[in-house]
């Protein structure tokens, strides 16, 4: 009877450490929602390049007008917010059903560490974009991302550093497939978002 109390004893001094140092109210349903918004918005930009005349399977590299290039960012901005929205959605229900505080200093650490690569990142895109360099941005934004997700898993469950290899070896992938950026780009948002995110919510829900 000692002993199985002096293990119960220790599971929830481990349980108490890990909510005081870690962020663990990430929802797996976020990254489905997240992935599956990545998923519209490439289906969406394909039939924009088929308006413009693209055939984006043809096997060509293809070169992409500024308005053009406006209208995509304005796409990858509304993927975004999406995400952001339904990350945070479900976080904020999660973290109420295990009765957690969403914003401590564990979370401030948290989004500082994530923040530093990924607006490192941004800004590097917005360089490339301004020399006109488009088919490395969606290779950019798949590293940089990859390394946010890297540097964050300190502070948050350890699952997600398998995601965010996956993202940079897929971005340096792409570098060597130019003009292939919007497949990698749904791979990697997409894709590897749905299937992290059915695997983090079967295996923490």
């Amino acid at each position: 009877m000692e002993s199985k109390n002096y293990h119960e004893d220790l599971s929830h001094i481990r349980s108490m450490m890990e909510r005081s140092s870690r962020f663990i109210s990430l929802s797996g349903l976020s990254g489905v929602v997240a992935g599956l918004a990545a998923v519209a918005g490439a289906v969406y930009v394909y039939f924009v390049f088929q308006r413009e005349g693209i055939d984006y399977f043809d096997g060509e590299r293809n070169f992409f007008k500024p308005a053009l290039v406006k209208e995509l960012i304005l796409i990858g901005t509304v993927i975004l917010i999406t995400a952001v929205l339904s990350g945070y959605i479900f976080t904020v229900n999660k973290s109420k059903k295990k009765g957690l505080k969403i914003w401590d200093a564990t979370t401030k650490r948290l989004l500082i560490t994530f923040a530093v690569p990924l607006v490192t990142g941004g800004f590097f895109c917005l360089g490339l974009l301004y020399h006109h360099l488009f088919v490395f941005v969606a290779p950019a934004t798949l590293i940089f991302y990859g390394l946010a997700l890297v540097s964050a898993e300190r502070y948050t469950l350890t699952d997600i550093k398998y995601l965010g290899y996956c993202q940079i070896a897929l971005g340096l992938i792409s570098l060597f497939f130019p003009g292939w950026g919007l497949l990698f780009w749904t791979i990697g948002f997409g894709v590897l978002h749905i299937v992290y995110g059915l695997i983090m919510h079967k295996k923490y829900q």
